[in-house]
């Protein structure tokens, strides 16, 4: 008797989102309706970049369908650091702006380290000022960056257990890899982070129970790297414009992603190899869909918490 192939469960990233939403939406009622005020949060945009016009015009549309305030502020390619300062200590100065987002990356010649240092950390929703990486570092209060906060919610929504659990973090970057590795461990798991330099990179991913792809590269987690039954994250997004690859890529679901390269030219497509990894994993995030949508319901979520805090609300 053939034993059935596993098929993985995919874990909806976007109906999480949508719970995270509604939850924060609800809140900004009850501060409206109890305190008679708005969260605000301000996206700062710097250059032409047609991918961070996309990014910020989605936190803008999310902002005004929770009822949250938003403001959405353009400067051109040509600013400068000290320019680029001058806005921040502005927004930093202004009592009815809770949150500051400056949308990464910024064009070449501004000093971004600058510019995250700027930011008041009571401010800071991205969670990215050192202020609050010490405190994610020391488990104390402060703003966790969205895609980690949000992966540790999918997890946790889901019931899928951390404590006592091996995680495997491929990457290493300051917005991912190590933020995330910091909550996983707050939340009792053991952790390995692995990266370009790492050696025999599938004897360690196959230890793991819960995997995590974050490096940008199409494909590189396969069936090898995985555990049966491990859950995966993939928290990838990169252009695939081969449809001859998006066949293997995707198996069954092939077609509509080749449809979609014809159409614009490309699909997205994640860190996992997902016709060979949804076969061995227990439980998969999709690319898009997956952990996405969890970056900007926690956005909107750290938002409303800086609203809360900076005025002394529980």
């Amino acid at each position: 008797m053939n034993e059935e192939k596993r098929r993985a469960k995919i874990l909806d990233g976007a109906r999480v989102a949508e719970e995270i939403k509604r939850e924060v939406a609800a809140e900004a009622a009850r501060l409206k309706a109890e305190h008679g005020y708005v969260p605000c949060l301000v996206a700062v945009r710097v250059g032409n970049d047609p991918a961070s016009a996309v990014y910020v015009r989605n936190k803008v549309r999310a902002c005004e369908a929770l009822g949250l305030r938003s403001e959405h502020h353009e400067l051109p390619e040509e600013t400068t650091t000290d320019e680029l300062l001058a806005e921040v200590a502005t927004l930093n100065a202004r009592e009815d702006v809770d949150g500051i987002l400056v949308q990464l990356p910024l064009p070449r010649g501004v000093d971004e380290a600058r510019v995250i240092e700027a930011i008041d950390p009571s401010k800071d929703v991205d969670g990215f000022h050192p202020v609050n990486v010490g405190r994610l570092t020391l488990g104390r209060t402060g703003f966790a960056p969205c895609t980690p906060a949000g992966i540790i919610e999918l997890l946790t929504r889901e019931g899928i257990p951390i404590g006592g659990r091996h995680a495997c973090i491929v990457g290493r970057s300051h917005i991912v890899g190590r933020p995330l590795a910091q909550l996983l461990l707050q939340h009792d798991a053991t952790v390995t982070i692995c990266h370009s330099r790492t050696q025999e990179l599938s004897s360690l991913t196959r230890q793991a129970d819960i995997l995590v792809a974050a490096v940008g590269r199409v494909g590189l987690i396969r069936a090898e790297h995985v555990k049966p039954g491990a859950t995966v994250i993939d928290v990838g997004m990169n252009k695939l414009t081969d449809a001859a690859m998006a066949k293997d890529f995707f198996g069954d679901a092939a077609p509509a992603r080749i449809e979609a390269i014809s159409k614009r030219g490309f699909t997205l497509v994640g860190d996992v190899y997902p016709s060979e990894v949804a076969e061995v994993a227990g439980s998969l995030t999709p690319v898009p869909g997956g952990v996405g949508p969890l970056t900007v319901a926690m956005l909107m979520r750290n938002t409303v918490t800086a609203a809360r805090r900076r005025r002394g609300l529980s």
